[in-house]
């Protein structure tokens, strides 16, 4: 197992590079500045259907004032992809560039939205028909966004542009630097546009979602399935953080499953996409990666080691509401060979019994997105409509949970009280020998010394670092925390807010999720990476250093000792910012 898992952490560069991808990136920072519109759309959904289960419909004119929040925010948003997809794709072009000669992201923006509904839409009577830019129109929003930032790199890194007198205000000589870019890439999503239709008789959004049904098909199967997730759950083992290799690989696949389940449901036929948000959220990562809610409850209540029973009592609460990182690295399951193979096996299986509910047992799959937070049992209960095969499919998850986790727990939980054991003995032994060498000194009249230096009281850890400092040289300062969702960072920027209170330290600290957050980054003056985000350190550094913000990164095991300790992670941020 060892030589395994030594085998594929080798590849852990190939990894944490593929992770900094800037396309990847793109799509999944894109994606995930949308993530309100896709929980806040589920929520007028839940009112409008739920109440179908106990034969209650609503009246088609009331169905059509609850649905309409929906229908304007989840049906449009393929465009409102585009946009932040562009934005992002051009920040991170930008971080090669010159930082007088940068591209304008705002225009990219406009130009990408504008290059979607050239792709995705229908002319019709009055308008256009939005059938393509919801979740159907996203594989041709990423596309659109792309194009978009090269053609405008080219241009801008070329000096392609429309020059204007030094006289001329910065602002309008920026709209006449654009022009160019802008045109081109219309133009461009404007003949692609025609020559589509008129070789196929549909838009390019239609036509890209039939190119990959096939690929969408056999992700929604047993082997893809298990591709997938096993995959996400071995880079995170390896200490990768695996969704930012597999979600943007498999996003569009998650929301147009839970749409297409929705449009049946609604047409009374069965739900029976598996691959969707919802499946991932709480089936697969169940407590987070790797299912991990029922082994760290076994931590807390059932292990006979003190470490192990500290630590998931500890991890418990953040586990279930799916921020597992203490607990990750806290047991730790990273690179930990006993749980190999339950941190695989576990989400694998989990959603495949899923399948099973839903190919054999006609349960229909996840309809609703909530909130990623969302205890695990609930959400599914919830997300599946309030099904009653949805309940008993939560029962039996957390009992094959507890089935494949229980033997490597027990393996472990063994280790460690061996480990604890042997300690303590050492220790025994420690004492006993120093008891001795004090009774021979005491004998031979030599303990003065020592009963002086005795009465001294040794310095505490507070008084160490007040001595240290009074805290003035974090007065003032601010820390941002970044993590993959804007979860785990939550706990290192309390244990600081609340250390800093304590100490009456006017250190101002805040969360953040990695992607969101170059445009807030000069407002703080140093920005910690969590571990799930710490192979973008370089992309940060750089950035960084242009605006002027101290950076660092943090490992597992350390992270997690500083969400622990408040006066460590202020001692940290002291040392970080003195560099």
């Amino acid at each position: 197992m060892d030589k395994l898992i030594a085998t594929i952490q080798k590849g852990k560069p190939f990894f944490d590079q593929l992770a900094r991808n800037r396309y990847l990136k793109a799509v999944k920072d894109g994606f995930i500045s949308c993530m309100p519109i896709v929980i806040f759309s589920s929520i007028f959904l839940l009112v409008a259907y739920v109440p179908n289960i106990w034969g209650f419909t609503w009246p088609a004119e009331i169905e059509a004032i609850i649905t309409k929040p929906y229908n304007y925010s989840m049906g449009i948003l393929s465009l409102v992809v585009a946009a932040t997809t562009a934005k992002h794709f051009t920040d991170s072009l930008n971080r090669d560039m010159p930082r007088n000669n940068q591209i304008n992201f705002l225009s990219a923006m406009v130009c990408a939205t504008v290059g979607l509904l050239i792709l995705a839409s229908d002319p019709v009577e009055g308008g256009f028909s939005a059938d393509c830019l919801g979740s159907k129109g996203l594989l041709t929003a990423f596309m659109a966004a792309f194009i978009v930032g090269g053609i405008y790199k080219f241009c801008v890194s070329r000096n392609i542009t429309i020059h204007m007198p030094e006289q001329v205000p910065p602002n309008i000589s920026q709209t006449f630097k654009d022009i160019i870019p802008f045109s081109a890439s219309v133009v461009l999503f404007w003949v692609v546009d025609i020559i589509v239709r008129h070789l196929t008789g549909a838009c390019v959004a239609e036509g890209v979602i039939h190119l990959f049904q096939p690929v969408f098909s056999a992700a929604d199967g047993y082997v893809g399935i298990a591709i997938i997730y096993g995959a996400m759950s071995l880079f995170w083992f390896v200490g990768v953080h695996g969704p930012s290799i597999v979600e943007p690989a498999v996003e569009v696949a998650l929301l147009a499953g839970m749409t297409e389940n929705l449009a049946a449901y609604q047409a009374g036929e069965h739900a029976s996409h598996v691959l969707s948000l919802g499946l991932q959220y709480f089936v697969v990562c169940m407590g987070g990666t790797g299912a991990t809610l029922v082994a760290c409850l076994m931590f807390a209540f059932l292990a006979k080691s003190k470490e192990l029973r500290a630590v998931g009592r500890a991890s418990a609460i953040p586990v279930t509401f799916g921020v597992n990182e203490p607990f990750l690295f806290g047991a730790p399951m990273v690179l930990n060979p006993v749980f190999l193979i339950p941190f695989v096996l576990a989400p694998v299986l989990n959603a495949w019994v899923f399948k099973l509910f839903v190919d054999v047992l006609g349960m229909n799959g996840f309809l609703y997105t909530l909130p990623w937070t969302t205890p695990a049992p609930i959400g599914i209960v919830l997300g599946c409509g309030l099904s009653p095969l949805a309940f008993v499919f939560a029962v039996v998850a957390l009992v094959l949970d507890f089935v494949v986790y229980y033997p490597f727990f027990k393996t472990y939980d063994l280790q460690k009280c061996e480990e604890e054991a042997q300690i303590e003995a050492e220790e025994l032994e420690a004492l006993a020998s120093d008891k001795a060498a004090r009774m021979n000194d005491a004998f031979q009249g030599k303990t003065q010394a020592s009963e002086l230096s005795a009465a001294e009281p040794a310095p505490t850890k507070a008084a160490a670092v007040a001595e240290t400092t009074s805290g003035e040289d974090l007065a003032g300062k601010k820390v941002l925390v970044l993590c993959a969702g804007g979860g785990t960072s939550g706990l290192l920027a309390n244990a600081l807010a609340k250390a800093a209170e304590e100490s009456g330290i006017d250190l101002e600290s805040a969360a953040g999720a990695y992607g969101a957050h170059l445009d807030i980054m000069p407002d703080f003056d140093l920005v910690v990476l969590a571990p799930q985000v710490a192979s973008y350190y370089e992309d940060l550094k750089l950035d960084a250093d242009r605006m002027g913000v101290k950076a660092a990164a943090c490992e597992g095991r350390q992270y997690i000792a500083l969400t622990r300790d408040g006066e460590a992670a202020l001692e940290f941020v002291r040392q970080q910012l003195s560099e």
